[in-house]
């Protein structure tokens, strides 16, 4: 009887490693291939300094006076037609730097475009606030952010609402040698770029765009690229998180066949 009592204990304490090794794998990484965003960090990595607000992450470049990239989560139930009090931009607090003034827009022909769009934050006034620190904005033709790129901002929501939720990761693309605005000298990207990381019950679906700065009626399908070749462009590593096999499978492919447009 001993025999068999300690012989249960065995098998039982066996079958609790074998659960107890499976649920403490990271969600992004269990063996049998399977994803779920339960705590993933879906953050890139990059040389810019970290910073962390409630509702939205950023990488601030002090050379170019932006962040290089803006990064947060957009779910169905955020979307909401509040009408919010625009506040005035201001700095961010938590850029050690200090991020660029505002009035370095002044008379200079570009707008404060914003990176985290503030019509994805209205689900709260603290939020919506949060979209409007200098360190979530970038030098815009009117005819850009009004344009194209609204145009996107707008898909993006409509692909939320459909599929109730994606990870957003956006900048524009910060090199040596580009046009300043300002007593600060921001720079002016040439090209703006906007990654989609879209959840599954199995595996993760992403999309990737480049857009050059100008006004374009073009489709916004013609301006899908791979996540790889925007790596190559920013130096940024999106999804880090992924396991290997899932991050190089999505990062090659320029396909936006998976997305409606």
């Amino acid at each position: 009887m001993l025999r068999k009592k300690a012989s249960i204990g065995v098998i039982f304490v066996l079958v609790a490693s074998v659960i107890y090794a499976f649920i403490s794998v990271p969600t992004s990484e269990k063996s049998d291939g399977y994803w779920a965003v339960e705590n993933f960090d879906f953050y890139p990595q990059s040389s810019g300094l970290r910073v962390q607000h409630e509702y939205y992450q950023l990488s601030y470049r002090e050379e170019y006076e932006q962040a290089e990239w803006v990064a947060y989560h957009l779910t169905a139930d955020q979307l909401t037609s509040n009408r919010r009090k625009r506040p005035y931009f201001k700095l961010d607090p938590k850029v050690k730097t200090k991020s660029a003034h505002y009035k370095n827009f002044k008379n200079s022909g570009y707008n404060k475009g914003h990176l985290c769009p503030a019509a994805d934050r209205k689900f709260s006034e603290k939020a919506y606030n949060e979209t409007f620190y200098t360190s979530n904005v970038s030098p815009q033709k009117n005819k850009f952010n009004a344009g194209i790129w609204n145009r996107l901002e707008q898909k993006v929501r409509y692909w939320v609402q459909r599929d109730k939720s994606l990870f957003v990761v956006t900048g524009g693309v910060l090199t040596n040698g580009l046009p300043t605005i300002g007593s600060e000298e921001v720079a002016v990207p040439k090209y703006f770029y906007k990654v989609l990381l879209r959840e599954t019950k199995k595996e993760p679906s992403a999309i990737a765009f480049l857009i050059p700065h100008e006004a374009s009626d073009q489709p916004l399908y013609k301006y899908v690229v791979s996540i790889d070749s925007i790596e190559t462009l920013t130096g940024i590593d999106f999804f880090p998180a992924l396991t290997d096999e899932i991050e190089n499978k999505l990062e090659a492919s320029s396909s936006y066949k998976a997305w409606s447009f």
